[in-house]
């Protein structure tokens, strides 16, 4: 069965979640692995107060730690990784129109997938590109690739995003995940003395191979805050291996 992969190096790291705002108490959540709950999001200071007006709780989420990761670095590539993105203004603007309400073009703007990054970009009048993906329960994996893929390109260092919420009441019926609030980032670079491999191929059993009912995001940033040496995952019929070496 042929295989493919990748590899990288995490140059910087952040994360944010309600109540894990500190290192221990992320690394505490990873060797515990509680539900993480609440709707309060970060301050973002470092945006101008007229935008981060504009940003939603995910949004807020996602600002944070692309800031504290990036601090003042510029010209840096960004992949903004979100399985469902802005669903709960999505979901608004749906019962508005069912309503025959006039839509909000601020709120329609804001609630397309890309949004998150083009508030970023003009906040920091930054003009590096910003890529918004989408790629269901292995989303990170496959930004992943596309992040060592702008590396191989020239790139020195790559942005990752990653960060999702609990989905509208609404969905709850076709949920497949105990989905939860949070968000991380890694500068990526090229591969140096410590540093990560993703490889992957096909599964032929068809099964999902995943800790629970952890999403997907979290039990990647677990796998990397408790410096585990592996994780497997297999989703849609791919078997994905992370990979730590030292």
């Amino acid at each position: 069965m042929p295989s493919w992969g990748v590899s990288f190096s995490i140059a910087n790291d952040a994360a944010w979640a309600p109540d894990l705002e500190t290192n221990d108490a992320w690394l505490a959540w990873a060797n515990n692995n509680h539900k993480i709950a609440g709707g309060v999001g970060p301050p973002v200071k470092a945006m101008p107060p007229m935008l981060r007006r504009r940003t939603g709780f995910l949004g807020k989420m996602a600002l944070e730690v692309a800031y504290a990761c990036l601090d003042e670095k510029t010209d840096i590539p960004i992949i903004f990784n979100s399985r469902h993105g802005e669903a709960s203004r999505s979901v608004e603007l749906l019962m508005d129109l069912a309503r025959g309400l006039p839509l909000s073009p601020t709120s329609f703007g804001l609630s397309v997938h890309n949004a998150i990054g083009g508030l970023f970009s003009i906040a920091r009048a930054d003009h590096a590109s910003a890529s918004a993906l989408a790629g269901g329960k292995s989303g990170v994996e496959h930004a992943v690739i596309e992040a060592c893929g702008l590396l191989a390109d020239g790139e020195p260092e790559v942005l990752l995003v990653v960060y999702d919420c609990p989905l509208p009441d609404i969905f709850s019926p076709f949920q497949d995940c105990n989905e939860q609030p949070y968000a991380w980032a890694w500068l990526l670079s090229a591969p140096g003395d410590e540093y990560f491999s993703l490889t992957w191929g096909e599964d032929s059993q068809g099964a999902s191979l995943h800790s629970g009912d952890l999403p997907g995001g979290l039990e990647i940033l677990r796998f990397y805050l408790r410096k585990d040496l592996s994780l497997e995952r297999v989703c849609n019929g791919r078997r994905w291996t992370w990979t730590r070496h030292v």
